[in-house]
């Protein structure tokens, strides 16, 4: 991992590096293939889904086994166990907690004067969800995006996740996405499931939004579906960013940034410090933890491409390379964490203090794990129950309240060359 000092030559190749992490831009290869799938499956359906998924998955699946039963649930709580279902309650219940706090309510602004305006929030009809199979199966992917849903209010939650060649699906996943009130699950991955999602088919709902990570084609395909559908995003690599003082522990500090740096190759982990240090403290500990750790070779190589351990001259310097860089998760361990909370305008997440690590996040504190990446922390947010609902504006005049506005309404238009809009409003008073 680069050990550097912060000057503006650095920040800008630093910040470069990482912008080009983004793999949904000129990926034309990938593309073709993207489209062809989900062209495929706008016109054939379900048999689509089904060649594509014996095609790329090498699981017969066909419309007898396409749907999760309930056969299959239970048996995956047996093979999950007790205390994996435990947990999965533990957890709900912290992510139910916190998303019902951001409800919104209808409002009506209902004036003596003949005006009412207000808004209707209304919640997305179906949505569907996509969640990875085989080894990268995260069912606590599951629950963030399943539970701000059905707090929201969302009547229809489908699931789409591959199944492996035998024709079953990560028993984990099922256990999360069963108690996290998930409607119906599909056996089907990649972008043939976006397709689906998107366009509907014979068995499966035409849903309103797609959620969910994926890989490439997965990415590029909630891409192009975009417009048919909302989605949720477009998730760039994993990424990770401590900002820490003299007073931090390097030990955990180290820890922290190979959570994230194991995701996979592109992801990033940087540590931004005023201590050198610190700085060497944590080199060492890098070393000594990925020697131990089961993903060595993939965390070696995101640390070698994506890593840096930045050293600035003093605070201020260092707040503003964290703004510039805007990261998905950021640690901040300094002597008084929630005053430098105060300074930092861009981060998908903030966790305070040594005992906040970032899988805290991850699994169990209630706050969304879905959070913007590739430096988008700075104009977009965390997924949540906005994410789930639309919103309706509503506008009432009565006669009398019209009447006095009604010329500078006629104006306006007028100004802007939209006779018909004028005359929309003149006409009433004709």
């Amino acid at each position: 991992m680069k050990i550097v000092n912060l000057d503006e030559q650095v920040k800008k190749t630093i910040l470069g590096e990482l912008s080009g992490r983004s793999h949904t831009g000129g990926d034309d290869e990938y593309s073709k293939v993207v489209n062809e799938i989900l062209d495929g499956v706008r016109t054939r359906g379900d048999d689509a889904v089904f060649d594509y998924t014996r095609r790329f998955d090498g699981a017969d699946i066909n419309a007898d086994n396409f749907i999760v039963t309930k056969e299959e649930i239970d048996e995956a709580y047996r093979l999950a166990g007790d205390d994996f279902a435990g947990l999965i309650k533990d957890s709900i219940h912290n992510i139910k907690d916190f998303h019902s706090r951001q409800v919104r309510q209808t409002f009506i602004n209902d004036t003596t004067d003949g005006i009412i305006v207000g808004q209707r929030i209304i919640p997305l009809e179906t949505v569907g969800l996509y969640v990875p199979g085989g080894k990268a199966a995260y069912p606590s992917s599951v629950l963030m995006n399943a539970v701000p849903a059905k707090v929201a209010g969302v009547k229809c939650i489908q699931m789409a996740t591959p199944a492996g060649k035998d024709g079953k699906v990560n028993p984990n996943t099922l256990v999360a996405a069963y108690e996290a009130g998930v409607d119906v699950i599909y056996k089907m991955g990649g972008a043939q499931a976006i397709g689906a999602f998107a366009f509907g088919t014979e068995t499966v709902k035409k849903t309103d939004k797609i959620c969910g990570p994926g890989n490439i084609y997965v990415a590029l395909a909630k891409k192009a579906v975009y417009g048919h559908v909302s989605i949720d995003s477009i998730a760039g690599p994993s990424e990770i960013l401590v900002l820490a003082d003299e007073t931090a522990n390097a030990k955990f500090v180290a820890a922290d940034l190979l959570s994230q740096a194991e995701h996979d190759e592109m992801a990033s982990a940087i540590l931004v410090t005023t201590s050198g240090k610190l700085a060497g403290e944590v080199s060492e500990w890098l070393v000594k933890f990925t020697e131990k750790l089961e993903r060595k070779d993939i965390i070696q190589k995101s640390l070698d491409k994506y890593c840096y351990i930045i050293v600035c001259a003093d605070m201020e310097q260092a707040v503003g390379m964290v703004n510039d860089i805007a990261s998905e998760h950021l640690e901040i361990i300094t002597k008084d964490a929630f005053n430098t909370m105060t300074k930092i305008k861009n981060a998908g997440a903030i966790f305070l203090g040594e005992y906040s690590s970032e899988p805290l996040g991850d699994y169990f504190a209630g706050p969304n794990h879905v959070l913007p990446t590739n430096g988008t922390a700075r104009f977009f947010s965390p997924l949540g129950i906005d994410d789930f609902i639309k919103k309706t504006n509503i506008i009432s005049y009565s006669k009398d309240a019209l009447e006095p506005v009604y010329k500078k309404i006629a104006d306006f238009a007028n100004a802007e060359g939209l006779t018909a809009h004028a005359n929309s409003i003149t006409v009433r008073f004709e």
